[in-house]
Order: C-alpha cells, then sequence, then structure tokens
C-alpha cells in the first residue's frame, strides 16, 4: 500500500465530493422518529435518503449493489453490497452509519444553526455531519482508496440506519431480513463513535447502556394561590427532589444504589489511566464550562471511567414549570422531568430499569400520585478482546495516517447496534471509531465535523480493510453468523 497515495485519494474526494454532499445533507432537518412522529408525512428522512442513494450509484465500484430496503411501517435503510477480490471468499466486513439526526436544541451561535451548514477553517458546523452523515461517504470512499491501488478486499456491506437516534429499534428487523445476504462478517466498522482528541487514531472499547424515562409528580387537581397553599400543600417540585435524591447523591452526583454498579474490567481501568496521561486537562477542558466551573474531580481516570464504567444521572427535559415572565404566585398542581441515567456497560439494562422504576415508585412521600413512564431500557456493549492482527492493523494506520499511536477508550453515549451484532455474530471483531472530538458538541448547539479528521479516519479505514483481507487468506478471523430467523436479539430500546 502506498499511503501517500491513499492520503491524496481520500483528501481529493472529501474536497470534492463528500464535503458538498454533507453541505446539503445538513440541510434536510430529518429528525430521528422520536423527535418528528411525523416523519413520513415530512419526507426530510426521504431526502436524507436519496442524496445518498444517488451519490452512493454514481460510484464507480465494479459490482456494487446499491439498494434501499423498506419494511413496512420501518424507517428505510440502505444497504450497499460489495464484492470481494477473490470470488471465492465469503469472509466479510460491515461497515455501519446512520443518517437520522437529533433535534435542534437551543445556544447555536448567531451565525450558525442545526439545518444551516456553515464551513469555517476545517470545521463544518451544522446538525448531523459527524454524527453520523459522513458514514456512508467514508466507508465507500475507504474502499474506493484501495480499488485506484487495485488493493485487494473481502466482501464488503455497507448498513446505514435512519433511526439510530431513536434507539435503533427498527434495525434488528433489518438485520434479520437480511441475514442471508449479510452473511458472516468477522469484522464490524462502526463510524458512529468519537475521539479524545484530533492527533490520533481513537477506538471505542466500550459503550454505556441507559435506563430513563418521564417521571411526573402530581399533588392537586390544578394549580392555587401560593400564599394560600405553601406550607400546607406539599411543593410537587420538593417530591421530586426527594424521589431523585434516592437515586443520586445531589452534592456529589453519584449514583446510590449498589446494584447500578459493576466491576471495572482491569484492561479498561489501564486504558483509562493511559487516556487520561494522553489527554491530561483536554477531558474536561472540551467542555463549555462557565467561568469558575470545575469538574466533578480533579482526578483525571476518575473523570474517565465516570464516562464510561459508571452510571450517572441527567434531567433532560421538564413540564410543568412556566417561563419566568408567566410565572405567577401559584403552587403548581405537578412537575414532571425526562430521566436519563447511564449506565455501565455490561450491566443488564432490563435489570436496571426495573430497579430504576420501583426505586421511584415506592412509598410516595406524603401519598402525591407518582408515575414513572420507562421509554428506554438497553444493555450497553463491551468490546471482545482484539486479535492481534487487527491490533497491529488499527497501530500502523494511525501511525501512517496521523503519526501517533493508536489509542483505546470507552464512551459514555450508547450506540445498540454494537450489542445487537455482538450478540448476531459472536465471532467478529470490532473497529468502532469516529470524528467526534473536543468541541464538536454532538445533540448540543454548533455541532460541527473537523474534516482533517473525516480524511484521516477513512483512510485509516481503508487500510485496515486491506490488513483484513491478508488476515482472512492467512485463515486469522473468522465470522460466526446467526441464520436468518434465529434471531437473538431482545428488545431493545436506547438512544446514543
Amino acid at each position: 500500500m502506498d499511503t501517500a497515495r491513499i492520503d491524496r485519494f481520500v483528501s481529493q474526494k472529501w474536497d470534492e465530493e463528500i464535503v458538498p454532499q454533507l453541505v446539503e445533507y445538513i440541510r434536510i432537518p430529518n429528525k430521528s422518529p422520536m423527535f418528528d412522529p411525523d416523519w413520513v408525512e415530512h419526507g426530510y428522512m426521504e431526502q436524507a435518503v436519496s442524496l445518498m442513494e444517488r451519490w452512493a450509484r454514481a460510484q464507480d465500484v465494479p459490482g456494487m449493489h446499491v439498494e434501499v430496503v423498506r419494511l413496512e411501517g420501518r424507517t428505510p435503510l440502505i444497504y450497499i453490497d460489495i464484492p470481494g477480490t477473490n470470488a471465492d471468499d465469503d469472509d466479510c466486513v460491515l461497515l455501519y452509519g446512520h443518517l437520522d439526526k437529533q433535534p435542534e436544541m437551543t445556544g447555536w451561535a448567531d451565525d450558525l444553526g442545526p439545518w444551516l451548514p456553515v464551513i469555517k477553517g476545517d470545521k463544518l458546523y451544522g446538525r448531523g455531519g459527524a454524527d453520523d452523515g459522513y458514514a456512508i461517504y467514508g466507508s465507500l470512499t475507504a474502499i474506493l482508496a484501495l480499488k485506484e491501488q487495485n488493493l485487494p478486499h473481502c466482501r464488503c456491506v455497507v448498513l446505514i440506519e435512519a433511526c439510530e437516534e431513536s434507539g435503533s429499534y427498527d434495525l434488528p428487523y433489518y438485520v434479520d431480513h437480511l441475514a442471508d445476504r449479510i452473511g458472516k462478517p468477522s469484522l464490524v466498522v462502526c463510524l458512529d463513535s468519537g475521539c479524545g482528541n484530533y492527533d490520533q487514531l481513537w477506538c471505542t472499547t466500550s459503550l454505556r447502556g441507559m435506563a430513563g424515562g418521564n417521571l411526573r409528580v402530581s399533588v392537586l387537581e390544578e394549580g392555587v394561590h401560593s400564599g394560600d397553599a405553601s406550607g400546607v400543600v406539599p411543593s410537587s417540585f420538593r417530591i421530586l427532589r426527594s424521589l431523585l435524591d434516592r437515586l443520586e447523591d445531589q452534592a456529589t452526583g453519584t449514583i446510590r444504589i449498589e446494584e447500578l454498579f459493576v466491576q471495572v474490567p482491569p484492561e479498561r481501568l489501564e486504558q483509562a489511566q493511559r487516556a487520561a496521561e494522553v489527554l491530561d486537562t483536554a477531558i474536561f477542558d472540551k467542555f463549555p464550562f462557565l467561568p469558575g466551573m470545575s469538574p466533578v474531580t480533579e482526578d483525571l481516570t476518575e473523570l474517565v471511567l465516570n464516562r464510561t464504567w459508571r452510571p450517572a444521572l441527567a434531567i433532560t427535559g421538564v413540564d410543568g414549570l412556566p417561563p419566568l415572565g408567566s410565572a405567577g404566585n401559584v403552587l403548581r398542581p405537578t412537575t414532571a422531568v425526562k430521566v436519563s441515567l447511564r449506565l455501565p456497560p455490561t450491566l443488564e439494562g432490563e435489570a436496571a430499569g426495573k430497579v430504576l422504576k420501583d426505586l421511584l415508585l415506592k412509598n410516595p412521600p406524603y401519598g402525591a400520585k407518582v408515575e414513572f413512564s420507562l421509554e428506554k431500557s438497553s444493555t450497553g456493549w463491551n468490546a471482545p478482546a482484539m486479535s492481534p492482527w487487527l491490533s497491529q492493523a488499527i497501530q500502523d494506520a494511525s501511525q501512517a495516517f496521523f503519526g501517533k499511536p493508536a489509542m483505546y477508550m470507552g464512551e459514555g453515549g450508547t450506540i445498540p447496534f454494537m450489542g445487537m451484532l455482538g450478540e448476531k455474530f459472536p465471532g467478529a471483531q470490532f473497529m468502532i471509531t469516529g470524528v467526534l472530538g473536543p468541541h464538536s458538541n454532538a445533540h448540543g448547539p454548533n455541532e460541527f465535523l473537523h474534516i482533517p479528521t473525516g480524511k484521516r479516519v477513512t483512510a485509516a479505514v481503508a487500510q485496515v480493510v486491506a490488513a483484513h483481507h491478508a488476515a482472512s487468506r492467512a485463515g486469522l478471523t473468522r465470522g460466526v453468523g446467526v441464520a436468518a430467523g434465529e434471531s437473538r436479539f431482545g428488545d431493545h430500546a436506547s438512544c446514543c
């Protein structure tokens, strides 16, 4: 492999085609179904699918099959099948991404917006470019880069789903539907993750699970004068606070319930320590802290472990509170919040959801009406041991295109696809990487794609796919599939 040639090819493809494609993609408000229940009528998802499908079909890849697969009542899925160099080889690489987006969010800079693509220097701002509209373009460009040098590769299957941000609830049905066509991948490449910095290739070793839903506390049939009722009628807000205090120590943020913790594997502890050494204060400097604010601890390794292997609570929405300008002297009848509890990677999600629900509903203070609807309850993922050939390939790719060694770290978010594929193909190896680095602010305001990292990750994937072919021909890879109709997926629900 001529790595300099790979680098030039990929960079030119990004500049001439991929960035312009992503500019058009960002303009489309194709929010995930959870955030746009009328997504079919609005047609934005169809626009995004059509944009990517047209580009994929225009690529010069001999024998490539591009198809938009549609199951009744489900979001569409883009399926691309590219023959391997050796026709008799049934080994396979599966490359994954998604095209649905998170909602708008407030707080964008005056000259930026979720559906407004803006290029500033080496950053492309707008919702979804890095999370992860670039995946289909990066995957095909990596394969095109190999073909440009006549470098061999195994058969490649690209899957781009359209409901990942809603928990990938449609994906199991598609993977089962396509099981015979997908075959038995021995390598899964996912381009939907993050990077600790933009200086080296980062691979994700674990992903947290999630349990969450809507917690509502009601004390009155209607609001009443606060001067009349305060001190007599318990505040729904105070009762809600006391319920959350059962779960979380408000002084430290530590989750109080032992059943929601797991033993962190020794290798993950070592990787967290190494990541802390490399990243230093960038672990928390990447967040837009207000002046005078500090992280929850000064121990950098603990910060890495907190966001990758420990449970943590966030309140992501609220109901029952009027805007400040409309807040009269009223003791409100109801307070409701959306609870998001991140779970350790190996903790069983369904059991954790039950613990959470029982904890919040048991013995409500003052006999208040407490309701909790569990929306999400998913298990995370911990990567299997990495084969020597893949570890070496990733290191070589990082050195070739970043000039520094590869790094490994868990991620705090959830990618439901990983757990599903881990169950479906228990013999597969995983390369989970991405471009969501410091300040890229996925899901939030001012989200951006760091274009140079997109290029380098694409080139790195090309080198790993080439190394996979060599390992496969040497008998070092092994794919274990599940026959169609023998789904091992349970009910999955989570959100990135």
